[in-house]
């Protein structure tokens, strides 16, 4: 098996069975060679660099019920809040002072004009506060392209808009059929995105039940085929008080094998899409307490440290046993300064590190 692991990773090109194949790995050898070839790619293409998003979850209020996350709307047993303004520029002061360059704003999704302006305003503040050194990446879910554009004509230039997974039948299990939640919308979403300017994150859920190597590979030939710039993907992890929580609490694979699942998947996607920006998660920690080590060893190059406030942090569980949700801004900072380096690549501070991959496009226009 190994010679034809080497042979698939030594070409220029790959079919869809080579990725499969390499998706199939079963054992500790091959795995090596896949991880060690995924990280000679990130070397060579983005360097051995970790860039950080400040990571603010700023609300938790949802109108979507996804069926596999903890915050959906029907979900009676969360706490709901929504941070202040006031206390959303304290998080981002802090960022700014330790030299992130960069944050992400996450909340529930809301498409209400209160909410659409109120990001607006945020968006703007955050622009002027930092005299435009800050980078803004969105989270906020399906919204029209009026508000997108709304949005990054305000300043925000990095949207994140999960696609969760690829095959309609698995799409369709994880959300209730409402027409509040339908794969075409979804896409079309990704499609607004680009067409106002926005470098466009994607990604999926990695080791659902009844998810097959082929379903995951197709995940990552989704990403070429609408020409992503960033992915944020992780393990599956169940939350108790969801209907899949309850339903597939049995039947999901265990937590060794998706973490290894999410592992592959970063590394195939670093070797097919070579300079695209791909996060280490933190699901992947929830499950490895060395999750998101292996990640960057696996070929990411983003992480997205939480600045969330500690009242709230508690608060924001899309999954059960989240990690680091009693941890000041500053232990958090501290953990994950030492876990970078003591992989031996580097954190860049004061950079955007906007995707290279977006950036080789804007240079063939």
């Amino acid at each position: 098996m190994t010679k034809r692991i080497k042979d698939i990773l030594n070409q220029e090109n790959f079919s869809k069975e080579d990725l499969i194949e390499l998706m199939k790995i079963d054992n500790k050898e091959d795995l090596d060679l896949l991880f060690k070839k995924a990280y000679e790619i990130k070397e060579k293409y983005v360097g051995r660099k970790v860039y950080y998003r400040g990571l603010i979850e700023i609300s938790n209020k949802c109108i979507k019920n996804c069926k596999y996350c903890g915050i959906r709307r029907d979900n009676q047993k969360v706490e709901r809040f929504s941070m202040s303004k006031e206390e959303i520029m304290e998080a981002v002061k802090w960022i700014y002072e330790n030299n992130y360059a960069s944050l992400a704003l996450q909340s529930g999704e809301r498409q209400d004009e209160e909410f659409v302006a109120f990001i607006e305003d945020l968006v703007k503040t955050v622009k002027e506060f930092s005299n435009g050194k800050l980078g803004i990446t969105l989270s906020l879910g399906e919204q029209s392209k009026e508000t997108y554009k709304r949005w990054f004509e305000a300043g925000a230039h990095r949207y994140l808009l999960r696609i969760e997974s690829t095959n309609l039948d698995i799409y369709k299990h994880l959300h209730p059929m409402d027409n509040k939640h339908l794969f075409e919308v979804r896409k079309r979403c990704l499609e607004y995105l680009r067409e106002v300017g926005y470098q466009v994150g994607t990604g999926v859920m990695i080791g659902l039940p009844n998810q097959t190597e082929e379903d995951l590979v197709n995940d990552i030939l989704f990403y070429k085929e609408m020409d992503i710039d960033m992915i944020g993907m992780g393990p599956y992890i169940l939350h108790k008080d969801t209907p899949l929580g309850k339903e597939w609490k049995d039947i999901v694979v265990s937590e060794e094998k998706r973490v290894e699942l999410g592992l592959k998947m970063i590394a195939i996607t670093r070797i097919l899409l070579k300079d695209v920006n791909i996060a280490a998660t933190t699901a992947l920690q929830g499950l490895d307490p060395e999750g998101r080590e292996k990640g960057l060893l696996a070929g990411a190059n983003i992480l997205m440290p939480t600045a969330t406030a500690l009242e709230h942090k508690g608060k924001y569980l899309l999954y059960d046993n989240k990690p680091g949700i009693n941890d000041s801004v500053e232990k958090a900072k501290e953990d994950m300064d030492k876990k970078v380096k003591s992989i031996g690549d580097e954190i860049v501070y004061g950079e955007w590190g906007d995707s290279i991959h977006f950036k080789e496009k804007k240079n063939k226009i």
